[in-house]
């Protein structure tokens, strides 16, 4: 079976949009090869994104889409653990930056991420320009 890798938001927009010339070919093809995860934390930022409108589609059908298209699977871990390493992280003041990174670190997975604060603080996170 091939690893599991969380996405950040901004690639599940992109994804859904059709917009993957916005990612290096290094990214599209560890996208293609690897299982997709989703974080919860990541389920919320959207919906928080859509209802102060920076996107235009509800959280709900854009990753009932993308379940279907990417076999992209929902990693569960226990929020008060992810809470306990997002309390010790610094380098975002982004609440959801913050959490994702913790949910990475706790479950011990990669974060794909054009994040630049993110990939200098969170060894875990990984894009390839």
């Amino acid at each position: 079976m091939a690893a599991l890798i969380l996405l950040d938001t901004h690639l599940l927009v992109w994804l859904y949009a059709g917009q993957l010339r916005r990612t290096p070919l290094a990214v599209r093809r560890r996208i293609d090869r690897e299982q997709l995860g989703l974080s919860p934390f990541v389920q919320l930022e959207l919906a928080y994104l859509y209802e102060v409108g920076r996107v235009k589609s509800a959280a709900e059908p854009v990753l009932e889409e993308l379940a279907r298209q990417l076999e992209l699977a929902v990693v569960d871990v226990a929020a008060a653990a992810v809470c306990g390493v997002a309390l010790g992280l610094s380098g975002t003041r982004d609440p959801f930056d913050r959490l994702l990174a913790a949910h990475s670190t706790v479950a011990n997975l990669p974060l794909v991420t054009k994040d630049d604060s993110l990939r200098l603080h969170l060894p875990l996170a990984w894009w390839s320009d």
